[in-house]
C-alpha cells in the first residue's frame, strides 16, 4: 500500500540571535503542526538562531561585532537545547527536519537535521559549500553529508538553498531515489534588484528538484520580522537592500506542481499538504533520470562519500610497520 501523511513547513521569523527563544517558539509551531495531524514538519536555512543577514548588507570588518553573539548562540549536536528539539519530536509524534548555525569549537557550519517520531537524530549534514558572503562565516560541508533514509514516512533527504542550484549534488540525491526531500531557503526580501535572489527563482529551483527527481519537495522559508529588520538596518543604504517579509513557503509535488497555497509574505503560520506516495511511480514512469531516462554508458557521476578530517590520528608502532613493510619490499626487489 503506498504511505500516505500530511506535511507541515513553517514560515516564520526566528527570534533573532537568541538561540533559546528560537527553541521556545519552535516547540509552539511543532505542537501546532502534530495538532493539525502532520507528520513531518520543516523549518527553514539556519532558523536557528536566525540566518545572519548582516553578511550582505555591510562589510566584513564591519560585522565583526555581531560574530560572538552568533557563534555563542549556535546550535551545538548535543547540547542540552539540541536535546529539547529532539525531545519535542518525540513528544508530538512527528519528524521534525530544521536548518541550524552549527557551533562546533570554534567553527560554525551551515547545517541541517532530521529527526524522527521518536526523537532519534536520523541525520546531521552540513551545506557542501556556503554560497557567497556566507563563506565569511561558515566552513564547508563534506561528501558523507549526503545521504537518503529510509523512514515510516519513506525515503527522506535535506539541501539547503542554493544547494538545489548544483546539478550533481542533485544528482547524487536523485541516485539515493529520494521521495520526500527538504529544501530549506533563508527569506527572499533581500537584494531586490537581484533576480537571481528572489521568490520567483528560488521556488523554481524547488519546483524543478522535484520535477527532475520525482519526489515531494517541502522548501520552508523564515521571514524578516519588524524587529529584524530594526536591528539590521542602520542607514538608507542598508534599507535599499532589504525589507520585511520575504516568506515564500511551499510544498511540491512529484510533478513539479505547487500544493499550497502561499501565505501574504510577512505573514507567520504553517502550510499543510497532503502527501501520497504512490504519486510517485506515476512521475516516474515518465522520466526516472537514475533509470530508465538514464544514460550510464555516456554519462555518470563521481560521488566520494568518506569525510575529510583535518588530522587523522594514528600510533607509532603502526607507522613503524608500514615502514617496515616498504623497506621489505624494496629489498625483495633489489
Amino acid at each position: 500500500m503506498a504511505i500516505k501523511f500530511k506535511a507541515a513547513v513553517v514560515q516564520a521569523a526566528p527570534v533573532f540571535m537568541d538561540l533559546d527563544a528560537c527553541i521556545e517558539k519552535a516547540i509552539g509551531l511543532i505542537q501546532r503542526a502534530s495538532r493539525e495531524g502532520a507528520k513531518i514538519v520543516a523549518f527553514s536555512e539556519a532558523w536557528f538562531p536566525g540566518y545572519p543577514w548582516w553578511i550582505w548588507l555591510s562589510p566584513t570588518a564591519h560585522n565583526v561585532q555581531h560574530f560572538q553573539r552568533y557563534h555563542e548562540n549556535s546550535l551545538v549536536v548535543g547540547s542540552e537545547q539540541f536535546k529539547r528539539l529532539g525531545q519535542a519530536a518525540k513528544d508530538n509524534n512527528i519528524f521534525l527536519s530544521f536548518g541550524a548555525s552549527e557551533r562546533d569549537h570554534g567553527s560554525l557550519y551551515l547545517a541541517q537535521f532530521l529527526f524522527s517520531d521518536q526523537g532519534e537524530l536520523i541525520q546531521g549534514r552540513r551545506k557542501l559549500k556556503p554560497t557567497h558572503m556566507e563563506r565569511t562565516v561558515y566552513g564547508d560541508g563534506d561528501g558523507s553529508d549526503f545521504g537518503v533514509f529510509d523512514t515510516d514516512i519513506g525515503r527522506v533527504g535535506q539541501l539547503c538553498c542554493w544547494e538545489h542550484l548544483q546539478p550533481l549534488s542533485k544528482y547524487a540525491m536523485f541516485s539515493m531515489h529520494e521521495q520526500v526531500h527538504i529544501a530549506a531557503w533563508p527569506s527572499f526580501s533581500t537584494y531586490p534588484m537581484a533576480y537571481s535572489l528572489g521568490a520567483q527563482a528560488n521556488l523554481a529551483a524547488s519546483s524543478v528538484y522535484a520535477l527532475e527527481g520525482q519526489c515531494f519537495v517541502l522548501a520552508p522559508t523564515a521571514t524578516v520580522s519588524p524587529e529584524m529588520y530594526e536591528f539590521l538596518v542602520e542607514n538608507e543604504t542598508q534599507a535599499e537592500l532589504i525589507s520585511v517579509g520575504g516568506g515564500y513557503s511551499q510544498i511540491f509535488g512529484p510533478d513539479g506542481q505547487a500544493m499550497c497555497e502561499h501565505l501574504p509574505e510577512d505573514e507567520e503560520g504553517l502550510l499543510f499538504a497532503e502527501i501520497d506516495l504512490g504519486a510517485i511511480a506515476v512521475a516516474k514512469s515518465f522520466a526516472d533520470p537514475v533509470g530508465h531516462y538514464s544514460r550510464p554508458d555516456v554519462l555518470r557521476l563521481m560521488l566520494n562519500r568518506e569525510p575529510h578530517n583535518p588530522v587523522e590520528a594514528f600510533s607509532s608502532i603502526e607507522f613503524e610497520e608500514q615502514d617496515n613493510e616498504v623497506n621489505d619490499e624494496q629489498s625483495e626487489s633489489d
